[in-house]
């Protein structure tokens, strides 16, 4: 039997066009979601409601068997009316909600839409986001775990048009009694084990917490240290991955690396790479740069930029991850983006010492700084 929770009451009084949801296990949120669309989609002729996930997997086992669920509890499935083809269902009045994942470019950059929701928004890109938000006329629903910070709270957070919210399993009226009786384990355990203490803080509260398994956790804010030497670290891009530079400086003595992010950026060519570099390095300071991009650094060196390339090896990632780790990371300035990848570059497997490929824009430049201002030998060439 579907049930009105106070989930459902407190999304129904947002009112700004981005509406975006934080909460943790069993709070409702997708349930809470999808019914007040469903019941838009009734209400309203023709209109178009999108629904979207990181994968195709991810949604067959999410949003839509909770949206088929939703229905047949209210009874108003039609099975005439989904087209599995398409992920589409078809209400009688011409309005529909369809489901597609975000690594569908076709869909990304497609027809318009009056109503998006993100499901576990932070599994997805923010360059998909952005795709999606500026071709939906009407309103925005987002939702997500809080296991740690992602681009909602570096790019959307405090934004005058939108409406944030946290749910937990207290909002969830329907929330099993198994899953209360964990999330209140959970909460006895948190007042001695780190562990549970992150967990519960996330997943009974839902409340931002810190992603498991993360490679830095021994970094802090702080003020650049000017007496120290320094160089940049240069990582290239263009799209998705953004060009990511990074201003390093690393004290031996105290055992600290000084960071921080001086560009982030996608789309940019090598002309707008020099204008970059001219732009925001002091006195053509020196430039470790990933080695991949062996014609892109010849060109950047005929123009005069003070540039070099890494030499990278088997096992040169770990070997630097490890050095690094012995020092605490002090992030200088803004730095918002080097605070997000720190906040999520984890583990891809923690026992062979192999992190995810993501997340690493200016960590990787940071690590080709690092390693020339900790040694002795000149291993660039």
């Amino acid at each position: 039997m579907f049930q009105r929770t106070t989930a459902i009451n407190k999304i129904l009084k947002l009112n700004k066009r981005t509406k975006a949801i934080q909460g943790g296990t069993s709070a409702g949120k997708t349930y809470g979601i999808l019914p007040v669309l469903i019941d838009k989609c009734l209400k309203q002729k023709g209109l178009e409601v999108s629904v979207v996930a990181e994968s195709v997997p991810h949604l067959k086992r999410g949003v839509i068997k909770d949206f088929k669920k939703i229905l047949e509890s209210t009874q108003r499935w039609s099975r005439e009316q989904w087209h599995s083809t398409d992920s589409r269902y078809t209400f009688r009045n011409g309005s529909y909600v369809e489901f597609f994942s975000a690594d569908d470019n076709s869909k990304l950059r497609g027809a318009r839409r009056d109503i998006l929701y993100v499901n576990e928004a932070n599994n997805i890109e923010f360059e998909s986001y952005s795709e999606l938000s500026v071709r939906t006329k009407q309103e925005v629903y987002l939702d997500w775990n809080p296991t740690h910070r992602f681009w909602y709270h570096e790019h959307l957070e405090g934004d005058e048009d939108l409406d944030f919210l946290i749910l937990n399993y207290l909002d969830n009226e329907s929330c099993p009694e198994s899953a209360i009786e964990y999330i209140l384990k959970a909460k006895e355990k948190a007042k001695t084990i780190p562990y549970w203490d992150n967990w519960y803080k996330v997943y009974g509260l839902g409340q931002t917490g810190m992603l498991q398994g993360t490679v830095f956790s021994n970094w802090t804010t702080g003020e650049f240290d000017i007496s120290l030497p320094y160089c940049h670290g240069l990582d290239f891009g263009f799209n998705p991955d953004p060009c990511g530079l990074v201003k390093v400086a690393v004290d031996q003595k105290s055992k600290k690396i000084y960071l921080e992010e001086k560009a982030y950026l996608t789309n940019l060519g090598t002309d707008d790479i020099e204008t970059l570099l001219k732009n925001r390095i002091e006195n053509n300071g020196l430039i470790i740069a990933d080695s991949a991009s062996k014609l892109t650094i010849h060109d950047l060196r005929q123009r005069g930029i003070n540039m070099q390339a890494c030499i990278k090896g088997a096992g040169s990632i770990l070997a630097d991850l490890k050095l690094m780790m012995d020092y605490e990371l002090i992030i200088c300035g803004e730095s918002p983006n080097l605070k997000m990848e720190l906040n999520n570059y984890i583990w891809n497997d923690k026992k062979a010492g192999i992190p995810i490929d993501k997340y690493n824009h200016l960590i990787d430049p940071a690590r080709y700084a690092f390693r020339r201002l900790s040694t002795s030998v000149n291993i660039w060439g």
